[in-house]
């Protein structure tokens, strides 16, 4: 079989140039892969940081392996309080039938980094109509970025992002996806966001944005994490729209290699680059191998790129 090449970038919102925190599931019903993600309104003249508050979760399919994807509009999800609010960063996975999705949620449309901010529960049978299951009561009032794991042993752990305590990344467990219990800290080496947890080459990898490429750490129970000296993608990459750093990733595993899903500003490190410019995002693929018991990551150099089928 001939090699497939990643295209890059991976994907362009055609709707508000803005697309980031992609996550990654398969849909059985259409038989192919969603990119869901936050819709942020990059192409649209806002004051203040109103252009990355009141987003809609949009949506992107591929049914050729990742090689081309199509914009199929927003997630309908069930309102909690009325007025236009704020959906960030969804975490998706399927269990016993039902689709469940945590998101990040802030009410309303703020013009700066204030306020609550929670992860709401939903569920859905059609990936495409969501009800509101509930709030998780977690650390404290301003989290966000859930990623969701199951238990060796049975049950779940949450990972997020705590911003009142100072950005760290904490975990909770649910015995099952709806009660959630927070725990501690899972790491406390430095702020971070948008924590991601796989299973890759007999060893547990969380990787997280630290706004200079990915944090690795690695572990054998989930519980006590381990950073990998170096970061990776903390630079700028060959391909297009490549040329800043990673933010926010998903990972698919597929056997013994996995793709790493991300996104990038293509201007923020171009000197003189402001306004709608830098503002601009598109989501792109890397892959990731162990190699020598460290998590590595080919960014610029050709490889295969496949998402799973039926994954």
């Amino acid at each position: 079989m001939d090699m497939a090449f990643a295209p890059a970038p991976l994907f362009m919102d055609p709707m508000f140039d803005g697309p980031t925190d992609p996550t990654m599931i398969y849909n059985p019903m259409e038989r192919a892969w969603w990119m869901v993600y936050t819709q942020r309104r990059a192409n649209v003249p806002c004051h203040g940081f109103t252009w990355v508050h009141g987003t809609d979760l949009g949506v992107a399919s591929s049914k050729d392996g990742g090689q081309s994807w199509l914009y199929r509009g927003t997630l309908n999800l069930e309102a909690v309080e009325p007025g236009r609010n704020t959906f960030w960063a969804p975490e998706i996975l399927w269990a016993d039938g039902v689709c469940h999705m945590y998101v990040s949620y802030i009410t309303g449309v703020p013009a700066q980094w204030v306020g609550d901010r929670h992860i709401l529960h939903y569920t859905s049978r059609n990936m495409w109509d969501w009800k509101y299951e509930g709030t998780c009561e977690l650390s404290s009032s301003r989290v966000i970025d859930a990623c969701v794991y199951p238990l060796p042993g049975g049950g779940w752990r949450m990972w997020y992002k705590d911003e009142d305590h100072d950005s760290h990344t904490y975990y909770a467990d649910s015995p099952d996806l709806a009660a959630w219990k927070w725990v501690g800290p899972a790491t406390l080496d430095q702020s971070q966001e948008g924590p991601n947890v796989f299973r890759l080459g007999g060893k547990y990898w969380m990787i997280a944005d630290v706004w200079q490429g990915l944090a690795v750490y690695e572990s054998d129970d989930l519980t006590a994490w381990r950073r990998q000296e170096g970061d990776i993608l903390s630079g700028r990459g060959l391909r297009e729209g490549d040329t800043g750093r990673a933010h926010h990733a998903d990972v698919v595993v597929d056997g013994e290699r996995a793709y790493l899903i991300y996104f990038t500003h293509p201007g923020e490190e171009t000197p003189g680059e402001k306004g709608i410019s830098a503002r601009r995002s598109c989501v792109q693929a890397a892959m990731l191998r162990v190699e020598n018991g460290r998590l590595t990551a080919i960014r610029d150099e050709p490889f295969d790129f496949r998402l799973p089928d039926g994954e």
